[in-house]
This record gives structure tokens, C-alpha cells and sequence, in this order.
């Protein structure tokens, strides 16, 4: 993991006010707190249009795909940068703000499940971590609803952002199906994500019915 950079600083004054208890790394992971992705898939259309408007952002490529090692003080700023972005954004559809269906983009008052990936993903690069361990994911919700959250890529597991709660869980933990997300090599590219627990889920509500 990159020492923070000088750009991140003036986060680390922003966030300063925010009271969290002492952060207390989570145990390290099981190999299911791991995601296994399936290999290349179709990027997201508000994806695609959102790299077109920010090339730079969405043409990193990593030759090293290990995830970063978590440290007491980056899960510290994990908890804080979570916190900030859910509490200062307020939500609203890209329709009510744009007219339109679908955009992303970085929210300064208002945006959706995508916009706060974006502004997480933003604010942990600008304090020094690397994009391959900052994935915007696509995940469906047990109501059906299709969702974004950010995938932190960790030695202690794959964990996750999400603006609709302040509690960060590793990916298995989520009650959340999940479909694909960056990949870790390239920012521009994407990759399916290998969920048997959403399939066990399916067998099982089958198997209920009958």
C-alpha cells in the first residue's frame, strides 16, 4: 500500500470531526470472504458513458493485482470516508436531478447508489490507495432492484461500501446478489462475479415451494 498523498490530506482534516470508535481491524478472512470473479463481461451503459467524460479515470491498468495489506489506520479511514460520503450526500434519482435515467457521476449534494461509489472511490484514491483495490460493483438487492456498492480489496477480505448502510461487511456477508464489477487490472474493463450463494439461495426458496 502507497504512503497517503498530499492531495488526501485535506480529507484527513475534513474527516477529522467525524467520532468513530477505535478502529478494530476485523479478523482475517476466510477464502469465501474472497470474491472469484468469472472473467470478462459487459461494462454498465452509465459506466461507459461516465469513462467517456473521464478517460484518465477509467484507463488505469495495474500489472500487480494483490490486495493491499489492511492496516488498523486504513481501516480507520475506510470507516470515515464510508461514513462522510452517506452522511453529506443527500439521495435522489438520476431522473429527479438530470431528467434522465441513468448517469454517473461524482455527487457534490445529491446522487444515487453509483454517484457514492464514484465519491468513495475518489476520496480513498486521492488519500493514496490504488484503484485496483477500489472496484465499483454491481450487486441486485433481494427485492430485485439492481444496486452499486464499492469493493475494498483486502488480505483480510473483499469488503464492502454501500450508501444504504454505515456497516462494512466482507461481500459474503451482504444480503446482496452480486452480478460484476472492475476489474482489478484494468479500470476501464469489466468482470463477472461468481456468487454460488445467490444460486444456494435460488435452490433453496425452489426447494421451498415445492
Amino acid at each position: 500500500m502507497q504512503s497517503r498523498t498530499k492531495a488526501g490530506q485535506w480529507l484527513i482534516a475534513a474527516l477529522g470531526g467525524l467520532s468513530l470508535a477505535a478502529a478494530a481491524l476485523p479478523a482475517c478472512a476466510g477464502t469465501s470472504s474472497i470474491m472469484q470473479v468469472s472473467g470478462r463481461t459487459s461494462q454498465p451503459i452509465g459506466h461507459y458513458e461516465y469513462c467517456q467524460k473521464n478517460r484518465a479515470d477509467c484507463s488505469i491498468v495495474s500489472f500487480n493485482d494483490r490486495p493491499m495489506e489492511l492496516t488498523r489506520a486504513l481501516w480507520s479511514d475506510m470507516e470515515r470516508i464510508n461514513t462522510y460520503a452517506n452522511a453529506v450526500i443527500r439521495p435522489a434519482t438520476d431522473y429527479q436531478i438530470f431528467g434522465v435515467e441513468e448517469v454517473w457521476t461524482l455527487p457534490t449534494n445529491y446522487g444515487d447508489c453509483e454517484d457514492y461509489v464514484l465519491l468513495k472511490r475518489k476520496m480513498l484514491m486521492d488519500m493514496g490507495w490504488p484503484a485496483s483495490s477500489l472496484l465499483v460493483t454491481v450487486v441486485r438487492q433481494p427485492n430485485g432492484d439492481g444496486h452499486a456498492v464499492l469493493t475494498v480489496r483486502t488480505d483480510r477480505g473483499d469488503f464492502i461500501l454501500d450508501n444504504l448502510s454505515g456497516r462494512i461487511v466482507t461481500w459474503d456477508k451482504s444480503e446482496y446478489a452480486f452480478v460484476k464489477r472492475q476489474s482489478a487490472m484494468n479500470s476501464g474493463k469489466w468482470e463477472g462475479i461468481v456468487d454460488n450463494r445467490a444460486r444456494s439461495a435460488r435452490l433453496l426458496a425452489v426447494g421451498s415451494v415445492n
